[in-house]
């Protein structure tokens, strides 16, 4: 009997990516958390300011869109799309944080992002790093939480995961123009409080990979496909 020839998943486009995760395809689930990790994690977390309500809204974006990829058609890309969920679902983890601590304060209470702000997102300082390294990647991401939510967002969409003008206009449902001009603004604002030589740690900041990574699609492989195993 001829074995059947493996299929090839790394060159599958993204509808076909898509139906595969429709039928809880482990393989598909995790090729496609693990492109997309670390842009989602970025995304969320340029909203939220804290590590791990970014991770948790991730896993519930992806958890969200994988019950509704059948509802992906392909008029954006898989990534776009995945974004924009992941977006949607920090905004609304925004807002209700904000009602509850209305509902019991009286008032908004100071952002406890100060004491929990990210330093990178890696559980163990990798062999070997610089601290001298770290210290410039610490101040570089103060900053860009220092900045406005609207010009933050624009900023490491454009300037950290390298989306296009119009990636980044699709992902955020705002004109061209807007994501130009808030990233022009975003920049100004860095540029002031910066100097020009951190800029070479802009890459690197926000880590989402290594064990971080895997962590996420482990779980999310947990929670979609456990009734497949």
């Amino acid at each position: 009997m001829a074995t059947r020839p493996r299929l090839d998943y790394e060159n599958l486009d993204d509808l076909a990516l898509a139906e595969r995760i429709a039928a809880r395809d482990p393989e598909a689930v995790r090729l496609v958390t693990g492109r997309n990790n670390q842009r989602l994690f970025r995304a969320a977390w340029s909203i939220l300011r804290d590590r791990f309500e970014a991770e948790d809204v991730v896993q519930s974006a992806y958890l969200r869109a994988f019950e509704a990829i059948g509802t992906f058609e392909g008029r954006s890309s898989l990534s776009t799309w995945l974004t924009r969920i992941a977006v949607n679902e920090a905004l609304g983890r925004r807002r209700a944080e904000k009602r509850r601590r209305a509902h019991l304060n009286g008032a908004l209470v100071l952002d406890d992002y100060r004491e929990k702000l990210m330093r990178g997102s890696m559980t163990e300082t990798p062999p070997g790093a610089d601290l001298a390294r770290e210290q410039i990647r610490g101040l570089l991401e103060a900053a860009i939480a220092r900045l406005p939510e609207n010009f933050r967002l624009a900023f490491v969409l454009r300037e950290v995961e390298e989306l296009s003008v119009e990636e980044t206009a699709e992902t955020l449902g705002i004109p061209a123009a807007t994501v130009k001009t808030r990233h022009l603004r975003a920049r100004r604002r860095l540029s002031e409080a910066l100097a020009p030589e951190l800029k070479s740690a802009l890459t690197g900041a926000f880590p989402f990979a290594g064990a971080d990574c895997e962590a996420m699609t482990e779980r999310v492989l947990a929670a979609y496909c456990a009734d497949r195993q």
